[in-house]
């Protein structure tokens, strides 16, 4: 598996993540790679925007094709991958809040979006703050920001994440979920959610994740295992 050949770059898109769904049904490459300098209707999950200042941060779009076993924790392998990539940029050390937040010292540098068909294809999206100062970040984030700094580019910042998705979007379960332990950034801390079928509210203390991506949370009334669509965290 290789990311990056083809790459497509654009000055300025809505969305890249919206691109490559475009070429994924369209029947583009597996590998396939979307950049833009800056979007204009970026977003993250349950549909939250995402936005930057053009040229301060990687807006990353990849089609992986098609989709079998092996990509079964895909939605932990790839905020590991991106873990790696700004570790390869930088003198960082970096968490992951699941599901699909990238933390450095308890502040979000990125966020992990995949919209898939199985198993035909799936848009593996990231969005990494490289160079964006304090006061450009929006003032109702929901979690303080932070940048990876050091002069890190959008160009580095993409061939470190190509590279790291080429190792980690195939890696073996027990592979990804041994990584994702050793960065759980909730493991030990107490967690809330509101009702969202099948789940109904409640709060716990964070104990890792299960064989399928699930959270573990232990409640008064026992464990609890949450999936990723289905609930929104709040942090204790």
């Amino acid at each position: 598996m290789t990311f990056g050949n083809p790459h497509l770059h654009h000055r300025r898109t809505e969305s890249t993540n919206d691109h490559a769904r475009k070429l994924a049904e369209a029947g583009a490459a597996s590998g396939t790679v979307v950049t833009a300098d800056e979007q204009t209707a970026g977003r993250g999950r349950h549909g939250r925007r995402w936005s930057a200042p053009p040229g301060a941060a990687l807006l990353y779009s990849a089609i992986l094709r098609p989709l079998d076993e092996r990509h079964a924790l895909l939605p932990l392998a790839v905020p590991l991958a991106a873990c790696e990539a700004i570790e390869a940029l930088a003198p960082l050390e970096c968490q992951v809040k699941w599901p699909n937040d990238v933390w450095i010292s308890e502040r979000k540098v990125g966020g992990v979006l995949i919209e898939a068909r199985p198993p035909d294809w799936a848009v593996i999206g990231v969005g990494m703050n490289l160079t964006i100062g304090e006061d450009e970040f929006p003032s109702d984030l929901r979690w303080p920001a932070t940048s990876v700094g050091h002069d890190a580019t959008p160009e580095a910042a993409r061939a470190a994440l190509d590279d790291a998705l080429d190792r980690w979007v195939e890696a073996p379960g027990d592979q990804v979920l041994e990584e994702f332990a050793r960065r759980d950034a909730l493991r030990g801390r107490e967690v809330s959610w509101g009702d969202a079928a099948p789940t109904a509210a409640g709060s716990g203390t964070a104990s890792g994740v299960d064989e399928r991506g699930y959270l573990l949370v232990e409640t008064p009334d026992g464990p609890v295992a949450l999936g990723a669509g289905e609930v929104s965290l709040h942090l204790g």
